[in-house]
């Protein structure tokens, strides 16, 4: 079998019982000890406004993370393009590829990724016109990072001829066409949104445009991994997990919660319906003993064709989280 490179999604997980502070901290002894697992990429997301997410402030904690590095990719999955005036983005990641040149990775994401209260707070307009114009700034940031070219007005520096590789992340068909169009590698959040996962593929390996730095197309798969010594062990983690995600039902946000402490699992904390409904944003997640996880593996490169997969390991503890970690990559 193709052997599928490993990447670590992390989103700076606030846990239950915790603060930022550890939360972040955890984050960079993470991305230490996926470096020396081998791992080839540690991606942190642009989240607002959320109890349990402490990487807001995701250009910042790159460079947190590069530095306590020497090797593994750093890089955004992703930072919301709608957020952000394309100039502020390309200083924030040239700076971040001067200081640590040939480590950094730039996902785009397109929806603003909060609610409309937090919109305003970020100053941007409630309508969807920063979506809209998702297409014009990713071309906008691409001329920024570009080669030094006469007559330019408006220069990024740092940034101006870096060339931070450009991912665009979608959970939906738009994002597939759009990097498709553009000639970019592309990264589908199946780790929460897994409903039109193969038919993006599908349309991105079809459509695709070949460009100067990228003449193939390249697909990145997020899933959700979490791995234990049993298949029983790895399933009370993951009750921390579907915790989150019942919250999200109810419209209930907060920090990671403990894993379910009974033998019945999630059984009897949600409705039939909430469990249908959770099951489903989840159905892209491996859960199990080295030997379960492995073979899950192997399935869902066999029925996507994966170039790469980017694993999320929403565990409260984290000393099992790093434990996961080490037994993928050995999986």
């Amino acid at each position: 079998m193709h052997v599928v490179p490993l990447s670590v999604l992390d989103l700076a997980p606030i846990v239950e019982g915790s603060n930022a502070r550890e939360a972040l901290l955890n984050s960079i002894a993470l991305a230490k000890h996926a470096e020396s697992l081998g791992y080839r990429r540690f991606w942190v997301a642009e989240h607002h406004n959320m109890d349990g997410v402490a990487s807001a402030a995701t250009a910042v904690l790159i460079g947190q993370l590069a530095a306590a590095t020497t090797t593994i990719r750093v890089g955004s999955g992703g930072i919301m393009l709608p957020n952000h005036a394309p100039l502020t983005v390309a200083e924030q990641f040239g700076t971040l590829a001067t200081l640590f040149p040939g480590r950094i990775d730039l996902g785009l994401g397109r929806a603003p990724g909060t609610d409309q209260p937090t919109m305003r707070a970020l100053r941007r307009h409630l309508s969807n016109a920063g979506e809209d114009r998702f297409p014009e700034d990713v071309l906008e940031l691409q001329g920024y990072l570009a080669p030094a070219q006469a007559g330019r007005v408006v220069r990024a520096i740092p940034g101006e001829g870096t060339e931070v590789p450009i991912w665009l992340l979608g959970s939906s068909l738009y994002g597939a066409q759009l990097a498709a169009y553009l000639g970019l590698p592309f990264a589908f959040a199946s780790h929460f949104a897994p409903d039109q996962l193969q038919q993006a593929l599908d349309i991105y390996r079809a459509q695709y445009r070949p460009s100067e730095r990228n003449p193939k197309p390249y697909a990145m798969v997020a899933i959700n991994a979490i791995v234990a010594d049993t298949d029983a062990e790895a399933a009370v983690l993951f009750t921390s997990l579907q915790q989150r995600f019942l919250g999200m039902q109810r419209g209930q946000r907060g920090p990671l919660p403990r894993p379910v402490d009974s033998s019945n699992g999630m059984q009897g904390l949600w409705t039939a319906a909430e469990k249908a409904s959770v099951e489903r944003m989840l159905a892209e997640s491996i859960v199990g003993s080295p030997v379960t996880v492995r073979a899950g593996l192997r399935a869902t490169q066999a029925r996507t064709g994966a170039d790469e997969f980017i694993v999320a390991c929403a565990v409260h503890d984290f000393a099992a989280r790093l434990k996961s970690y080490t037994l993928l990559a050995s999986a």
